[in-house]
């Protein structure tokens, strides 16, 4: 149970509702400050001074002063209007990563919504209703309009939704679960939508599955130095303290410890020709520590945003209810394009040691394109072009999007963040990088197992013994795409990070 108060919400909670369908409840603290937010929107609702997103019109129409016979259809025509999204539907997890981050806005008392409003949304998202939601629509200012619309169509009974996974009217869905549509009141349409709950919840999941793929590259570069007999010399604590940023150190540490006690490298420390490791190999924890950092600036982002109570007009404490720019995405979009170039430029690193596995020249021994009877067999040449097709598609997802502001609503909002979109392309960066770092351990595995009888280093082993459940071993070409996805799983589920607890995530996944 997620417990939401006034407070912020935590990033492993926002994980725990978008993937694995932990129900949420609102604290005694955020019960009532809704109620008191609400008397306040009520009071102003009867006055006869207009106040924005209370009783006028919204955007470049909020010169009209709404009378109160027209104010429910008012909230109406806004979430009918605004659910104007287009395209393929966005995934479950990400649709409830929105919804929670909404309802935990909501728990502020700064938005004004209803207890009841609030209590329904949140009905929605236990019962495991999923609003559907489309690819475009969204600017990212004023806020992830169109996604939170969509979301507040089906609140109100109104639009498709998934309940589970069949995809049924969202009324239908709504009964099935005896919870009954809402008939919006003043200020709660803007309420409902007006943040940037979108591209957060994507920023948080990114995150969260970085950390994993980060720990993963650092196995994989390990496994590819063992596999191309390359040295751990580089790694050493002291010369990685020469250059004192975080991320570096984090990762050569980390390698040090997958690679400790490497028979293989052990093999060849003394007497071997080779004066430097290419940079592929050498510079593996520089690459991936500045990715390391780059992910820890972009948490302590999130973690402000975790924090924030996003909605305009805002509700203060002492009752004034104020026009304000929080909903603009431009400290989330940053982040969110700043995260694909480093996203980017590992999975280009890590294709370059599997290319070094299957060139003779580079080698150091093993036969062409690590094949069992090259000629006769292609061995892994093909699984590289796999990789340089992804890596060229996440060098184009690393162009920001936050740049490309267009101007919308009568040019009332004329700069806009763009960052649903920033959002979008890391969640397919990341995918990639997945994917990346699956065909490097297949190749480095397959690698390794060419250097028998000398053997890896334990944690190496292990994960090689992990792969080899899926996939056999080397041999004869076989189909490879099924091996790739095998392997993709692994990564996903987090069964090579080279941690102690690895094979437990995997096994839980």
């Amino acid at each position: 149970m997620v417990l939401l108060g006034v407070g912020p919400l935590e990033a492993d909670d926002v994980v725990a509702v978008a993937r694995h369908d932990a129900q949420v409840e609102f604290g005694a603290d955020a019960i009532d400050a809704m109620g008191r937010a609400r008397r306040h929107i009520e009071k102003l609702a009867s006055s006869d001074v207009p106040v924005y997103g209370v009783s006028t019109g919204f955007g470049a129409l909020a010169q009209r002063h709404i009378a109160p016979e027209l104010r429910t259809q008012l909230q109406k025509s806004l979430i009918r209007s605004h659910a104007a999204g287009a395209g393929p539907h966005v995934e479950r997890e990400v649709v409830r990563a929105l919804m929670l981050l909404r309802l935990s806005t909501l728990a502020t008392g700064h938005t004004g919504v209803r207890v009841e409003t609030a209590q329904a949304l949140a009905a929605l998202l236990n019962a495991g209703i999923t609003p559907v939601v489309h690819e475009y629509g969204s600017l990212g200012c004023s806020g992830d309009l169109a996604p939170l619309a969509h979301c507040a169509l089906a609140l109100m009974g109104e639009g498709e939704a998934y309940d589970g996974a069949e995809l049924k009217p969202a009324a239908e869905a709504l009964a099935a679960h005896g919870i009954t549509p809402v008939e919006l009141a003043e200020k709660e349409g803007l309420a409902l939508i007006n943040g940037t709950d979108g591209m957060l919840g994507m920023l948080v999941l990114a995150l969260h599955d970085l950390r994993k793929l980060l720990d993963t590259a650092d196995l994989a570069a390990a496994m590819s130095i063992e596999g191309l007999m390359g040295t751990d010399r580089v790694l050493a604590a002291d010369l990685l303290a020469l250059r004192p940023q975080p991320g570096q150190a984090a990762s050569a540490a980390h390698m040090r410890t997958i690679l400790a006690g490497s028979p293989i490298v052990a093999s060849h420390r003394e007497g071997d020709g080779r004066v430097q490791d290419a940079y592929s190999l050498r510079c593996s924890p520089q690459v991936h520590g500045a990715a390391r950092d780059t992910v820890d600036y972009a948490a302590t982002v999130a973690g402000r945003e975790l924090a924030a109570a996003i909605d305009n007009p805002t509700v203060l404490d002492d009752g004034r209810v104020e026009s304000n720019g929080n909903f603009h995405g431009a400290p989330v979009a940053y982040v969110l394009d700043f995260l694909a170039i480093p996203v980017a430029d590992v999975a280009s690193m890590s294709e370059r040691r599997t290319d070094r596995f299957l060139d003779t020249s580079r080698s150091h021994g093993l036969p062409a394109f690590l094949a069992d009877d090259p000629g006769v067999d292609s061995g892994h040449m093909i699984a590289q072009y796999t990789q340089a097709a992804i890596v060229s598609e996440l060098k184009r997802l690393a162009a920001p999007a936050s740049v490309d502001s267009i101007p919308s609503s009568a040019m009332q909002e004329d700069h806009v963040s763009m960052g649903w979109s920033s959002a979008r392309k890391l969640r397919k960066a990341v995918d990639g990088l997945g994917r990346v770092l699956a065909i490097e351990i297949l190749t480095a595995a397959r690698g390794i197992d060419l250097r028998a009888p000398l053997k890896p280093a334990a944690v190496t082993g292990a994960a090689i013994f992990e792969l080899r459940k899926v996939v056999a071993g080397p041999g004869p070409d076989r189909h490879l795409a099924p091996e790739i996805e095998a392997a993709t799983r692994l990564v996903v589920a987090g069964a090579f990070t080279g941690r102690p607890n690895s094979q437990e995530i995997q096994k839980g996944s």
